[in-house]
């Protein structure tokens, strides 16, 4: 990390609302890119079906590997993003071409043909992966090393990012629903305008904003020549048909092998560095190793969202309400960032509760209980697609409520802590490299989580019968290895050395 961007001798900010003021700024830089993130996820797999298979259920499955594909190589992206930053420009203008090849990309998918799509998807991924990974390392850099309001600040700015969250489905899913010939038609292509145009807001927003860092940011000393933003963004140019190949050619089911592969690579790594530290560091690996592979699991159900479940909304839910409004599908994403800006400050609550009493659950025991309350979400809509099922072919609307909100508080007991995890397990010499594993886990878990909803789907479409056989898998697999964490959590423990 270059000399400007260490967060020891932090600029003195002027201060807004007890903070410096430069953070909101950042917020809302990641809340507008996060809304045009958001758009995108929770419309793309039904704007497929709509608009390449006229409507057909059996467009879900392609659909549906496009999706988990997508998700994946956003996570996998982010680690060259951290590394172009560090290394090449600075901070500053990786943010800035990353936003504005993610804008070019959202404009993209609005035109339709597959072709197109997968070229705007590109485009968002190496957008993202250069955009994600820099604008949250900044905020840590506002604030000098031992200020007790950084963790307050990343607070803040993840409100930020489940603000944009929750903002995007409500604003583009009514849109789709309204703006449209028919009360059946949903306006997607509006929805990816939509996006663009708040990709551009956040672009503009941190162009004018950033003035306001100072140093913070910039490139370092040997890193100040234009032409090397030219050159980075050549490069970006040269991996975004790379990108469109991985989607087009070699698919989500090559692209599982890719991701194993590199997922194995990473683990050789930290092994190999760990055996020079001592028999302590080892088994410090091996625990976060463990930890990592039932990360997978739950971000392979949880990723049914953007999948399954919106099939599951847009045909088997029945969304009339009172004066036969209709609930857009698109306002379903909303309900888990929602819960997490109630829930969040209630668990956190709770584990400082438990742990003034010695009983706080430790980090393998609150991933069980995550992957059990992603179970639980599941176990509902089994319930409701065995007992509730109408003779109208549909379901209530609160079992998939009810879904989203137990899958959150399953992310709050796991996804919070992951980070952290990570920093105080990693061989201290490869603590980018164990980081990368991490996104790594969620990206292996987002591209599986495309391959189970194509199967789930299969060549019809999802069915009522369909959904429940897939559902209570998911539950027994989720409850499987809940159960089986908090049964291995002693041995993860002591593997652990210590380490809260």
């Amino acid at each position: 990390m270059n000399d400007t961007t260490t967060a020891g001798n932090a600029p003195a900010y002027p201060q807004l609302l007890g903070h410096p003021r430069p953070l909101w700024m950042l917020f809302m830089t990641e809340f507008w890119e996060r809304f045009a993130f958001y758009s995108v996820s929770w419309a793309l797999a039904l704007y497929i079906v709509a608009q390449f298979y006229h409507g057909d259920a059996s467009g879900q499955a392609w659909a549906s590997a496009i999706f988990g594909s997508y998700t994946a190589l956003i996570y996998g992206t982010g680690i060259f993003g951290g590394w172009v930053a560090d290394k090449l420009i600075g901070y500053q203008r990786t943010i800035l071409l990353g936003a504005a090849v993610m804008a070019a990309g959202l404009f993209a998918l609005a035109v339709p043909t597959k072709p197109v799509l997968l070229l705007g998807l590109a485009l968002v991924i190496v957008g993202d992966g250069l955009f994600k990974p820099n604008i949250s390392s900044m905020v840590g850099q506002l604030y000098a090393r031992g200020d007790d309001r950084r963790d307050r600040g990343f607070t803040l700015f993840y409100m930020g990012i489940n603000a944009g969250a929750l903002v995007a489905p409500l604003l583009t899913g009514w849109m789709a629903a309204e703006f449209t010939g028919t009360s059946m038609q949903q306006n997607y292509k509006l929805v990816f305008l939509a996006a663009g145009v708040g990709m551009l807001l956040s672009l503009f927003w941190f162009w004018f904003g950033r003035r306001q860092l100072g140093a913070v940011g910039r490139p370092a000393p040997g890193q100040a020549s234009r032409w090397r933003v030219l050159w980075v963004a050549i490069g970006s140019l040269v991996a975004v048909p790379l990108v469109y190949l991985l989607l087009a050619k070699v698919g989500a089911s090559g692209l599982q092998w890719l991701l194993g592969l590199l997922f194995v690579g990473v683990s050789a790594m930290l092994i190999a560095e760990a055996l020079r530290d001592g028999r302590v560091q080892v088994h410090r690996v091996l625990a976060m190793l463990i930890i990592f592979a039932f990360n997978v699991l739950f971000w392979m159900f949880y990723y049914q969202l953007g999948t399954t479940f919106n099939f599951l909304a847009e045909n088997l839910v029945d969304r009339t309400m009172f004066g036969g409004w209709v609930f857009p599908v698109g306002w379903f994403q909303s309900v888990s960032p929602l819960a997490i800006i109630v829930l969040a400050p209630v668990v956190a609550l709770t584990w400082g509760w438990l742990g003034k009493r010695h009983c706080e659950p430790s980090i393998p025991r609150k991933f069980g209980l995550g992957l059990i309350f992603n179970a639980v979400g599941f176990a509902i809509l089994v319930y409701a697609l065995s007992r509730l099922l109408g003779a109208s072919g549909l379901i209530p609307f609160w079992p998939l409520v009810m879904c989203y909100v137990m899958q959150t508080v399953g992310e709050l007991c796991l996804s919070p802590i992951g980070l952290s995890m990570v920093t105080k397990l990693a061989p201290p010499k490869l603590v980018g490299v164990a980081m990368g594993g991490w996104f790594l886990s969620l990206a292996v878990g987002g591209n599986l989580s495309g391959l189970f909803a194509s199967r789930i789907t299969g060549a019809h479409g999802l069915t009522a019968s369909a959904a429940l056989s897939g559902f209570t898998f998911s539950f027994w697999v989720l409850a499987g290895s809940g159960v089986l964490l908090l049964l291995i959590a002693p041995l993860v423990n002591r593997l652990m050395h210590g380490v809260k």
